[in-house]
């Protein structure tokens, strides 16, 4: 049998029990890396990822943390480290997305928000990067989102934190170099099965390619930065020419 393109490698993912993330850490199993799963409250879902990780014949490690919580972020890496003793690949993913018209946005929904989505990257990479300097070609690979380049008044704050992940990454590719590559994806809209129908119709109608993304087309852009050994403090946006064309 061939080896696979990410033998050897570890790889940790946030938010990984559901969507997006799910998708990821299989697909980075499928490449051969040995994947923790990390979420916060799907337990159920995040053990079933586990499973399939370790069907393909990969090692998986099941850690619950909220990574918008320095204490808990140290403690996972931690456990990582103690287990694996070694990180090859952080990706993440974890984040939230609910709208709120800006005259009504609470304080506590913007923390929310800014917490979930941008401080956590920052805790976890803050906490990843020891070992992933350690590995020689430590990747970092953030989720940002077309909503970083867009204007939507009625996420305004989920806007600004994904904007905000995307000069984080400029920032830490140049604060990590040489020896940590740091990248981010900005997907469109993603569908998924039991999606509610219609829900996407205008962003197919805008795209170029007029239809939405599937969660492939997210995993292939996350395993390019992966194995690449050249691309730093860059943003791929994957949405079917919906940004780049308007």
């Amino acid at each position: 049998m061939p080896e696979k393109s990410l033998s050897g490698k570890v790889a940790l993912v946030t938010g990984a029990a559901k969507r997006i993330g799910r998708s990821v850490a299989l697909r980075l199993a499928s490449e051969g890396a040995d994947v923790i799963v990390n979420y916060r409250s799907s337990k159920t879902e995040a053990e079933d990822v586990v499973a399939q990780i370790v069907s393909l014949g990969r090692r998986s490690m099941l850690i619950a943390a909220n990574v918008a919580k320095r204490d808990e972020v140290q403690e996972m890496f931690a456990a990582v480290h103690k287990a694996f003793g070694r990180l090859d690949i952080l990706v993440n993913n974890a984040g939230m997305f609910f709208p709120a018209k800006f005259e009504e946005l609470t304080e506590e929904q913007w923390d929310t928000i800014l917490d979930a989505n941008l401080k956590s990257q920052v805790l976890c990479a803050q906490a990843a990067a020891p070992m992933l300097r350690s590995s020689g070609a430590g990747r970092i690979i953030n989720f940002a989102s077309v909503g970083g380049l867009l204007a939507w008044p009625a996420y305004t704050h989920y806007c600004v934190s994904k904007a905000g992940v995307i000069m984080l990454t400029r920032c830490l590719a140049r604060a990590l170099a040489p020896e940590i590559t740091v990248n981010a994806v900005a997907p469109g809209t993603i569908s998924f099965p039991g999606d509610a129908p219609g829900i996407a119709e205008d962003f197919i109608r805008r795209a170029p390619l007029h239809r939405t993304g599937a969660p492939q087309d997210i995993d292939d852009a996350v395993l390019f930065l992966a194995k690449s050994t050249f691309i730093t403090g860059q943003v791929i946006v994957v949405d079917g020419g919906r940004v780049q064309v308007s």
